[in-house]
């Protein structure tokens, strides 16, 4: 979790589904519903940064097979690249 020490007030229009669904995580979890939208902006930021180009999978790919990877790692190699 990221402490902000400056908050800059802002406005977001959520879809009802969304909005309820805020509101029973932050139940759920004890907090308010402004800080489970700024966890789940957070959380969603990082994941995007983290993406990685299908060269860099390639080869985080190859690196698993030279260290002897999964026996059927050749015949189900999608599922290795692009399951999580």
């Amino acid at each position: 979790m990221v402490y902000i020490r400056h908050m800059i007030r802002t406005q977001v229009y959520l879809p009802k589904e969304l909005y309820q669904e805020v509101q029973l995580v932050a139940k759920k979890e004890s907090k308010k519903s402004a800080q489970v939208v700024r966890d789940l902006l957070s959380e969603g930021l990082i994941r995007r940064k983290k993406k990685v180009t299908i060269g860099e999978a390639f080869l985080d790919l190859a690196s698993v097979a030279v260290k002897g990877g999964p026996p059927d790692l050749s015949t189900n190699h999608d599922k290795y690249l692009y399951e999580d």
